[in-house]
């Protein structure tokens, strides 16, 4: 469990090692079946193999205790992306069984929730489990680094990374928390320095793509950008459509060349999918895939379908910003504008992290720029220039080029 905690990539050998060795335990027969739902495993597993799989766990968790049963069904909501039911059942969770560390592992559908009021008590929980197991405990040092890290407070969130590593040097969550702590901080080449360091001794990390892409957005904030487009065209895989299009459309915004692209009938084919509008930040990172290609149509057809959905965050936030896209590329910047303004908090809505949903505030921020209105654009990244140690991004953001279509892609 300390292994699986660490998301260093050590853990699927000693989980199936744990599921054969106690074939009546319910826990680890749900987390092995999480992971292979997650195509950590080899072949990814399909919905209905694992309903079935979890039906199995619940039913021998049920017969061994209370504390197990709970467990399971957490992992079933969870794996079945039920994430607002999961953060739900975790309150209560953590309530009967505290400091519970496999439980840990699902804190992550807190902010999947999209719900601003989970996410915040998602936030609290992590504090008061910190606080209940105390400063040993490694895993909720970790955990609560990246709280304070999605919280702006990037001093405390180090620290707490550094704590957690001090005590076990595997942990992948504190290095991510600390990855996200950087981001803020703009600390440039020697963010990039501390991940490349800790992948090379832990190369099988679960986190490794996901790890070179904060890379990656180091890499852009301090201006070197052949170095971005390498690490995204080298690591990334035609899956990483949202982180490859997020690094992406930071490129272009900022008047540089992309890497390798997603390929556009592929995102349509992720569009055309049942789980294309399972949650927000999905569907916007499609929306972004496709901003990337310039795809006007399909961005305005995405804005429609998002304006006509039941639920408000998808009316009241990715439309707006789907169609805003649509804008940006059709050369259209006034009414990019016009859309992203108002949205102000309301982006939370999107899901995801702080640093997903800033590149909504870069737009709007080139938006100005390419409207005549640097002031506005100025101050909307105002924090971050004052902030942030390597702010070469935000730089360009701001430069006024020549009227052209936005973003301008310069040749190769």
């Amino acid at each position: 469990m300390l292994e699986f905690a660490a998301l260093n990539g050590r853990h699927l050998p000693l989980l199936r090692e744990w599921v054969a060795g106690h074939p009546d335990a319910g826990v680890p027969r749900a987390l092995l079946a999480c992971v292979e739902a997650d195509g950590l495993g080899g072949e990814e597993l399909g919905d209905e193999e694992l309903k079935a799989q979890m039906a199995g766990a619940f039913k021998a968790a049920k017969a061994e205790n209370g504390r197990a049963a709970s467990l399971v069904y957490g992992l079933f909501l969870t794996s079945l992306r039920q994430h607002r039911l999961a953060a739900e059942h975790l309150l209560r969770h953590f309530a009967d069984y505290p400091g519970d560390e496999v439980a840990g592992l699902m804190l992550g559908v807190f902010h999947a929730s999209a719900d601003p009021a989970l996410q915040r008590a998602g936030e609290a929980l992590t504090e008061q489990q910190y606080q209940f197991m105390g400063p040993q405990s490694w895993a909720w040092a970790s955990w609560l680094s990246w709280v304070r890290a999605e919280q702006c407070r990037p001093q405390e969130a180090i620290a707490l990374s550094e704590h957690a590593l001090g005590l076990f040097p595997r942990s992948g969550v504190a290095v991510h928390a600390r990855a996200h702590a950087d981001h803020d901080l703009g600390a440039g080449a020697e963010s990039v320095a501390r991940v490349d360091g800790w992948l090379a001794e832990n190369p099988e990390a679960v986190q490794l793509r996901h790890l070179n892409w904060h890379a990656a957005l180091q890499s852009i904030a301090c201006g070197d950008f052949v170095e971005a487009r390498r690490r995204a065209d080298e690591v990334l895989k035609r899956s990483d459509v949202g982180m490859r299009a997020a690094a992406n459309w930071r490129l272009l915004l900022a008047g540089q060349s992309p890497a390798r692209l997603s390929e556009p009938d592929h995102v349509r084919e992720l569009l055309a999918a049942p789980e294309a509008m399972a949650d927000t930040l999905h569907t916007f990172n499609l929306a972004l895939a496709l901003a990337c290609e310039s795809a006007v149509e399909d961005l305005q057809r995405l804005a429609a379908t998002a304006e006509g959905d039941e639920r408000e965050a998808f009316r009241e936030v990715v439309a707006p910003v789907a169609r805003a896209l649509a804008y940006v590329c059709a050369g259209a910047p006034g009414q990019a504008v016009t859309l992203l303004e108002p949205l102000g908090d309301a982006l939370e809505g999107l899901g995801g992290v702080r640093v997903e949903r800033e590149i909504v505030h870069d737009t709007l921020a080139r938006a100005l720029a390419e409207t005549g209105q640097g002031e506005r654009a100025a101050a909307l990244l105002e924090d971050r220039l004052t902030r942030r140690t390597h702010h070469r991004y935000e730089d360009l953001l701001l430069t006024p080029r020549p009227a052209t279509a936005f973003p301008a892609v310069p040749a190769p």
